[in-house]
This record gives structure tokens, sequence and C-alpha cells, in this order.
């Protein structure tokens, strides 16, 4: 597939290696790629694809990144940070779908996907070999519908796994299926055998369970989509912390307002104990001690969408507007970097 070049494409050089930021986009008229974004948003790449693309991953010792397609998408593309191009498109096979989330083990050889299984709506792990072309190597159930984000948690051992609980089919779009019945969880699993060692619910049968990361001692932030009335508050922001201790975070009510049910990307710093979680519908993100479960600060960001740390105690974070922001703890407001005439998705990787 050719690589669709923008305006600032001139700008690359030709054989330098560069740190990219990926992450899905949408272009002013509407077509989908996969980006590739310079740290400080002046330089970048873009790949078309056929459909709308969600979260992503790096693969361990490796150039390579791996994209997904957006809840009820059927295909994950390998993208080569060195030559900027497509390197593999892998479909989700007859009778599945992807749910835009992805994780390596430590080695980079097997990628664990979540995956729904249309025939009876299961909830899925799906093993590939990165060091075979991919190629499906077994599933792994999990007993509930919808899973999304997942990550590996520090013993390389275990992935923890928010499950939204909510059923959909390609036949129907995104509409939500099973609003009544949901069940979901926080869940951890053995990736060897597929045993599942915690099943975590929410205080609310329609706090759908989405995204999450993890810090180096293991404590897990994840955030809600609550699916009720829109008049109910609850909590959005739960925590696992390193000894196994399920909590949700009880933020001022105010503050749990102002989000509009919806927490879209979870980011721990590297150097600090700081996650932040953006709030695209609430305009918003939100800067959080996790070892003790506090707010730090909340600051307005224009439909915030995707988080990653940037190595030095503080977050970058991309707009659904097309803006690429610095936030850190002692800045009263987040610094532009760069304004992009893209839609960013919710996650940067």
């Amino acid at each position: 597939m050719a690589v669709a070049l923008t305006p600032l494409s001139w700008a690359l050089p030709a054989r330098e290696e560069l740190d990219w930021l990926y992450s899905a986009v949408d272009d002013p008229s509407g077509g989908h790629f996969i980006a590739g974004v310079a740290l400080d948003g002046q330089a970048r790449f873009m790949i078309e694809v056929p459909e709308r693309c969600h979260g992503g991953c790096l693969r361990p010792d490796s150039r390579q990144a791996v994209l997904f397609a957006r809840r009820p998408g059927t295909r994950m593309h390998v993208i080569d940070g060195d030559s900027r191009q497509l390197a593999h498109t892998i479909a989700a096979g007859e009778g599945y779908h992807f749910y835009g989330h992805g994780v390596f083990d430590l080695s980079g050889r097997y990628l664990y996907v979540t995956a729904n299984r249309l025939a009876d709506s299961a909830g899925l792990v799906r093993v590939y070999d990165a060091a075979n072309d991919y190629a499906h190597v077994r599933d792994m159930p999990l007993d509930g519908i919808g899973p999304h984000e997942l990550r590996l948690m520090p013993d390389g051992d275990t992935l923890v796994i928010g499950l939204g609980g909510i059923q959909t089919h390609p036949d129907y779009g995104r509409v939500k299926l099973n609003l009544d019945t949901m069940a979901p969880a926080l869940l951890l699993m053995d990736r060897h055998s597929g045993e599942i060692l915690a099943r975590h619910g929410p205080s609310h049968h329609q706090l759908s369970c989405r995204h999450l990361d993890v810090s180096a001692d293991g404590t897990v932030i994840a955030g809600y989509q609550f699916e009720g009335p829109e008049w109910e508050t609850h909590p959005l922001i739960c925590r696992l912390d390193a000894a196994g201790r399920f909590s949700e975070l009880p933020l001022p009510d105010e503050v749990t307002a102002s989000l509009n049910h919806y927490i879209a990307s979870v980011a721990f710093s590297r150097v600090s104990d700081n996650v932040l979680v953006t709030a695209p519908r609430g305009n918003q993100v939100l800067l959080l001690d996790a070892a003790k479960g506090k707010l730090v600060a909340n600051l307005a960001l224009p439909d915030a969408a995707g988080a990653r740390c940037d190595g030095n105690g503080g977050f970058l974070v991309s707009s659904g507007q097309g803006g690429l922001y610095r936030v850190t703890p002692d800045l009263a407001a987040p610094e532009l970097l760069a304004s992009l005439a893209l839609r960013w998705d919710n996650h940067l990787t």
C-alpha cells in the first residue's frame, strides 16, 4: 500500500531514525490513516487504511508498531518505523472482529489481541506469532463480552484486561445490544494457560471498563464509560494496587460530573506516581497520584484524546481537534506543541 504524504512530509530526513508517536487519524475529508508523528509534531507520515483504527502497541526489540481497527473492525496493521511503510495487514478472519487493542509479550514474539467471536459474542484474547508472519496461534476465552484494552503486567506472565461488557455485531455497526445485562470487569489472566486469575466488577453493571495502563510496580489505573442514564453520576476511574486491592477513586462530585461519563485514555508516568487520563467529552485531562488515589489537577483541553508519557515526568496528549500538547504537573495549562489538520483518535503509541 502506498504512503500518502502530507504537506509536512518533505521535512523528514531520508534515513535518520526518528522516534514516532503512532496514532489512528482521519484527515479533513474523512479518510482513515495511520500517522507517524515526531514527538514535537513537526514531521509526520501517513499511511491510508480502509477502516478507522484505534489503539496500538510497539513490538519489543523492533521498529515495528501494530495498529488495530476500531471496534468492530476486522484488521490489524503492522508498520515498519524505519521504512515508514505498511509491513503486514492481518485479518481477524470470518466470524471475528477486533476491539482496537493488543499487547506483545516481553520477547516481542507473541501478540495478544482482544476480539469478539460473533457466533456467541464470546470475548477472547487471540494470540499471534509475530516471528511467523503473525500467524494465529490460539484463542483464550474470557467468560465475558466486550474485552477492550489490555496490558502486560510487570511479571511478564499476566495480562490485565478491561472487559467492557458490551455486545456488538458488525451487522449493526457500533450499536450496543445488551445494555441491560452488561457484566463488565477488570480481569487478570495468565497469558500462558489462559486461566482467569482475578475478576473485579465495578460498582454499577453499566460502568464499561475500557482503557487502562500499568505502572512499573504493577498498579493498574482503568477508566470507565458509563452506559446508563445521563442524569446519574458514578465513579469513572478504578485502581488495582500492587497488592491486588481493587477500589474506585472518589473524585470530587463536580469533577466526576464534568467528565460526561467517559474516560478515553490512561497513561502512567515512568518517573513518578502520576497518571494522566483523558476525558474528550468533558474537554479535559486529569492528573492523578496513583499511589494515593488522589486528584492532582484537572486541566482544560479540547476533545482530549490520546496520552503517553514523555519520559521526563510529563505527558503528550492529542486532541480530536488536531492539537498535540505537553502536560506536566508544574504547568497551569497544557502547552500546545503543534496544530495539525488531523482528527486524532483516542490513543497514542
